[in-house]
């Protein structure tokens, strides 16, 4: 089997299911007990949150741990629109970003907020001067992802801080799911406030995440009750998933220092075997990308019937963002780019991850190859 759709969710590392499981059978208690094992428990929690704020070079108070990318984006989104509502109702985003922020977006102007939509170039790049232009006194908040999940543009974070510098009511809130761990951003020297990670992104499991809460800024939560993560996320902390996800956050980053070059190797073949398949347009831009994502199109084919096509071959890909992959309509990215309706509807996502070898890549290239030669000749019947 060749997996190659680990933006949509990667295989969890063996020793991140042994840790879950060796916390969910010896440290099993509640971390708001106040005997031993919820002591055990509540400790273990607080070294994930840690580790995880180290990796990310912040201060440990600043990780709020969370079920994963959804959540956190919701609660940083919903959070600041409701807790600083009385300074401005005015958000900037992207035409571009991830279901679960635009749709955040969408239910906060039924709530009487306003928000302007940035649309990005044709490679899918959103300048910080596009976003400087539609800041107003009463903008409260900005969201931009760090790696677009669909064509892999990296956005211009850093330059977006420093905009917003001279914008001192407006918070700079990051998706940087698909970015951590394959495409770094310094959190503090790119004026981010908040910044959401999913586990399962990284080879940590299903159903954790974390939200990064730069320290002094205040959110308005999305849950009441019992006041756990600094009284900002209630509910009983998912112990063994956290300390699961710190782990496997750590082993990604080390692999990036080991396996980058690989990454990019296996990245390469892929995209110069494809780019020779007269029938394929490639979406993903030639620079400002990340390495693990490339997004292309097959003209006159429908992108299931490529998807399902290939899966015969034990080759896994997928269609748009895995949120939005059985709707079975055109990539909003890609139209946002600009790019034809046909093309949209035909787009396929390759995503790698560091275990993906040159080997691999040249034999998904061929496969894919093949695959088109077969369905082209099969519609021409």
């Amino acid at each position: 089997m060749i997996y190659l759709d680990n933006s949509a969710t990667t295989k969890p590392y063996k020793q991140v299911l042994d840790s879950f499981i060796k916390v969910s059978e010896d440290y099993y208690g509640n971390p708001s007990s106040l005997h031993k094992i919820g002591g055990q428990a509540e400790k273990l929690l607080q070294q994930a949150r840690s580790q995880v704020s180290r990796l990310l070079e912040v201060k440990e108070t600043e990780i709020l741990f969370t079920s994963g990318g959804t959540e956190s984006n919701n609660l940083a989104i919903k959070g600041i629109a409701m807790a600083h509502r009385e300074r401005g109702r005015h958000i900037v985003t992207t035409s571009i970003e991830h279901a679960s922020v635009h749709n955040a977006m969408v239910q906060l102007e039924s709530l009487g907020y306003e928000v302007t939509y940035v649309k990005p170039d044709s490679n899918g790049f959103v300048s910080a001067e596009s976003i400087q232009q539609e800041l107003r006194d009463e903008t409260i908040l900005v969201s931009v992802m760090h790696v677009n999940n669909e064509v892999g543009t990296i956005q211009p974070i850093e330059e977006i801080g420093m905009v917003l510098k001279k914008h001192p009511k407006a918070f700079l809130h990051v998706d940087f799911v698909q970015g951590i761990g394959k495409v770094p951003l310094n959190l503090y020297n790119s004026g981010v406030h908040l910044a959401t990670l999913s586990g399962h992104k990284f080879h940590g499991l299903k159903g954790t995440g974390a939200l990064f809460i730069k320290e002094g800024v205040m959110l308005s939560p999305l849950f009441s009750g019992g006041n756990q993560e600094w009284k900002q996320r209630s509910g009983t902390e998912n112990v063994a998933g956290m300390v699961a996800m710190a782990k496997a956050l750590r082993m990604t980053i080390e692999l990036r220092e080991e396996k980058l070059d690989q990454m990019k190797s296996a990245m390469g073949k892929l995209r110069d075997g494809i780019s020779q398949i007269k029938e394929i347009t490639i979406h993903t831009p030639g620079e400002n990308c990340a390495p693990h994502i490339l997004n292309f199109s097959i003209g006159g084919l429908k992108a299931e019937t490529f998807v399902h096509a290939l899966e015969e071959k034990d080759i896994y890909v997928s269609t748009t963002s895995a949120c939005s992959s059985k709707k079975k309509a055109a990539s909003k990215t890609l139209l946002e780019m600009g790019v034809p309706a046909a093309q949209a509807e035909s787009a396929i996502r390759i995503s790698l991850t560091y275990s993906n070898t040159a080997e691999e890549a040249e034999i998904a290239a061929k496969a894919i190859a093949e695959t088109v030669k077969h369905l082209s000749e099969v519609i021409k019947k």
